[in-house]
């Protein structure tokens, strides 16, 4: 396989950039189709009674391939596709971005005084070959008052992070014990997709 100096983000989230450029690695994001009224290229909705692992990794990969084939009916170089999915789970039921506020606070009042996970799975896919990594980690809120939650959701911060929080901003102050990877929480665990970017002979700019 030959080396490649840029890869494809399907992602519109600028903090996957963000830590793809901490290491070092160029993206160009790739937008799936998800306008209102018509079909999606990804359908996100849970199947009934799904694992939050597996949906996790059925996701980015769906989200690689769907890239891919983007990529390919639009004429454009091939280089590798790098999809990822955040799922927030505790006690089995997935949170993903909260519906409006106030489902953004009623998921931090779940979560509050309390340790949930967060799942961040990336796969990578070039021609016919997809590869998958997982990070797992689990996160421990404090106690959250009403007025705690009253000023988080105000910020807008929650409105576009699974599980209605982001690790990097405003929310860091709830977070009182992170057990496995910071940047997996954020939403692009960085040790994995190395990973990933290595086998699929990615360089790193100086």
């Amino acid at each position: 396989m030959k080396r490649f100096d840029r890869i494809y983000l399907v992602s519109q989230s600028p903090r996957r950039r963000e830590l793809l450029k901490q290491i070092g690695v160029t993206a160009e994001v790739l937008l799936l189709r998800s306008a209102p009224g018509r079909p999606e290229d990804v359908d996100e909705t849970p199947f009934p009674e799904e694992d939050p692992l597996q949906y996790a990794q059925r996701i980015a990969v769906a989200k690689a391939e769907a890239g891919w084939r983007r990529m390919t009916e639009r004429g454009l170089p091939r280089r590798p596709m790098l999809g990822a999915d955040t799922t927030v789970t505790l006690e089995g039921e997935i949170f993903g971005k909260p519906a409006d506020r106030d489902d953004a606070a009623a998921i931090l009042r779940r979560l509050s005084g309390r340790r949930h996970r967060v799942i961040t799975s990336v796969a990578m896919t070039y021609e016919e070959r997809t590869e998958l990594r997982t990070s797992v980690s689990e996160v421990e809120f404090r106690p959250l008052g009403d007025a705690d939650i009253r000023r988080y959701v105000a910020s807008g911060e929650p409105m576009d992070k699974a599980g209605a929080y982001g690790i990097q901003g405003r929310a860091a102050a709830f977070i009182a014990n992170l057990s496995g990877s910071y940047t997996g929480v954020m939403g692009l665990p960085l040790f994995e997709t190395a990973q990933l970017l290595d086998h699929f002979k990615v360089r790193f700019n100086e």
